[in-house]
C-alpha cells in the first residue's frame, strides 16, 4: 500500500534522521547532494565549508530538501520540503544552530562529516568559534508519502 504520511509523521520523520538530501539550481546548474542535519521548528540546521553547495544556494535561496527512511522496497516514507537557504553570519544565531546540531541524537559509530571539530560532540575551538559555515532552510512546504507491505487485521480479537 502506497500513501501519503501526515503532518505529524512528517515531522516525526524530519526529526529522526540524520543525513537529508538539498537540491538546489542555479545558471542552468541543478545540484542535489546530501547532507549531515538537525530540524528544530521548521528549520533544517547545517554546518559545511565552501563549494558548490554554497555557490549555488548563495545564487538562488529557493531550495528543496528530502529525507527518507528506507527498511527495504516495500517499506520506506519519503518527506519531501521545499524552503529558503539562510547562511547563518550573526554569532546567536550560529550558536543556536551549534546548539541544535549538538542536540541531536548520533549513533556512537558516526561519520567524521556529522562533527564539527576534532573533539566530539561538538566543541569550540581556541578562537571561541567553529570553523565553517552554518545555514538553515527555512522550510515552507512539506509533504511525505509511504509505503507498507504490513497487513492490517481485518477485526481483531
Amino acid at each position: 500500500m502506497i500513501d501519503k504520511l501526515n503532518q505529524n509523521q512528517i515531522e516525526e520523520l524530519l526529526s529522526k534522521q540524520l543525513i537529508g538530501r538539498i537540491g538546489c539550481h542555479a545558471e542552468g546548474i541543478t545540484y542535489v547532494v546530501p547532507i549531515s542535519y538537525a530540524y528544530h521548528q521548521d528549520f533544517i540546521y547545517a554546518h559545511t565549508y565552501e563549494g558548490m553547495k554554497m555557490e549555488v544556494m548563495r545564487k538562488n535561496p529557493e531550495v528543496c530538501f528530502e529525507v527518507d527512511d528506507t527498511q527495504d522496497t516495500s517499506n520506506w516514507k519519503s518527506v519531501i520540503a521545499w524552503g529558503t537557504f539562510e547562511e547563518l553570519h550573526d554569532p546567536a544565531e550560529r550558536d543556536e544552530a551549534l546548539q541544535v546540531l549538538n542536540n541531536r541524537i548520533l549513533p556512537l559509530n558516526s561519520s567524521v562529516t556529522t562533527h564539527l571539530g576534532s573533539g566530539w560532540p561538538f566543541t569550540y575551538n581556541e578562537k571561541g568559534g567553529v570553523d565553517g559555515i552554518f545555514f538553515r532552510i527555512r522550510l515552507q512546504n512539506k509533504t511525505g508519502r509511504f509505503e507498507s507491505n504490513q497487513v492490517t487485521p481485518a477485526f481483531s480479537f
